[in-house]
């Protein structure tokens, strides 16, 4: 998901959240659940991704360029 469809992501989440609690309408409040299901996983996904890249920045190859082809 990119930076866009996760901002239009949000903001489609939090207005079912309104409704809901406008409205306690049992369905609007399962597209709320079902919404914020796919947040947490986007951030999951998102943070496993920089923690990746923090360790590969602390964790330097022991065999020089990771783009190198060994055999």
């Amino acid at each position: 998901m990119n930076p866009e469809q996760f901002f239009n992501k949000v903001a489609e989440m939090r207005e079912a959240q309104k409704t809901y609690f406008a409205t306690r309408d049992p369905s609007t409040l399962r597209k709320s659940k079902a919404l914020e299901g796919e947040i947490d996983r986007e951030i999951k996904r998102v943070r496993d991704i920089k923690a990746a890249e923090r360790f590969k920045a602390n964790n330097p190859s022991l065999f020089g360029d990771d783009n190198t082809q060994h055999q």
